[in-house]
């Protein structure tokens, strides 16, 4: 059992290391538009900034170092001054290293619900935002370049936010897609059925193309495709777990059970597929879910 139990936390400490690689290792910055940048430094964690002619807007900062190598990036680009930070959300491993961009006169930017959750649960390398913006959506133009910010609501951690580049297409989304894997372990604080709803939402958005703060994906953009596949795995598993129930697999054997050929090509499938049965499967026993219903 402890044998078992040291594995399911490597895997888990392994993913958010460097574990899911880089999809350029010797090339940090990808140009993807005009004045556009993805940030990419192989530690797992993807950073986007955006240069315009009054000035740069970074979104995601996730710790001293990477901040402190994303600030590097934005200069080795322009020395234009960086104007903004922006966050997801709230959770430590993506909110951290903000005073890197104070330092040198950025404001901070988190929704309302992440500002509150930061301020109650305070971190060294954590710097409390400066603005915080409430409600559905919020728009930052700077430079005659436009970024909408659209709250997804309690999808996943507190204030998730979309980014939205409407004139370019393109779209910054943090841990709620992460494309060609299947969800990171044990699903930690992800509400599912809001999951579902803001992929749902976020595929009504206005976008062709993504910047994932996560991305196993060989090119340097995803689309979205990648949110609705991601919105279906998370509704074909609940499916492959009613059926289950139904053929009468007892509810302990349901995640050694279950199988979806449709994803076995996904990274971390043997490892975690089990695990998203299991969190998935007790929120769905906990209810509401149409357990007996056969034509959901």
């Amino acid at each position: 059992m402890k044998n078992k139990l040291f594995s399911v936390l490597f895997l888990m400490v392994a993913v958010i290391f460097p574990l899911q690689g880089n999809a350029a290792s010797d090339k940090h910055i990808w140009k993807v538009a005009d004045g556009i940048y993805k940030f990419e430094p192989g530690n797992g964690y993807i950073s986007m900034f955006i240069v315009t002619d009054d000035g740069v807007i970074a979104i995601e900062p996730v710790n001293t170092q990477h901040a402190q190598g994303l600030l590097d990036a934005i200069k080795s680009v322009t020395n234009k001054p960086v104007r903004y930070l922006l966050h997801s959300h709230n959770h430590w491993d993506h909110s951290k290293g903000g005073q890197v961009f104070r330092d040198v006169g950025a404001s901070i930017v988190a929704h309302a619900e992440a500002y509150k959750w930061m301020k109650a649960n305070s971190h060294p390398e954590l710097a409390l935002p400066d603005e915080r913006w409430s409600g559905k959506r919020k728009e930052i133009t700077l430079g005659g370049k436009t970024v909408e910010l659209h709250h997804v609501g309690m999808s996943h951690g507190l204030g998730m936010t979309v980014f939205i580049l409407p004139d370019e297409k393109l779209a910054y989304i943090a841990d709620l897609v992460t494309p060609n894997r299947v969800g990171f372990a044990i699903l930690p604080d992800f509400n599912i059925k809001e999951w579902v709803k803001a992929l749902e939402e976020i595929e009504n958005m206005d976008f062709d193309k993504a910047i994932f703060s996560h991305s196993h994906a060989k090119e340097p953009l995803g689309g979205m495709s990648d949110v609705t596949q991601t919105r279906e795995f998370i509704q074909d598993l609940q499916m492959a777990i009613v059926n289950e129930f139904k053929k009468g697999t007892s509810f302990g054997a349901i995640p050694s059970t279950v199988n979806l050929p449709k994803y076995q090509h996904w990274d971390m499938y043997e490892e975690w597929l089990p695990l998203n049965v299991w969190r998935i499967m007790l929120d769905m026993h906990m209810g509401p879910f149409p357990w007996h219903d056969s034509t959901h």
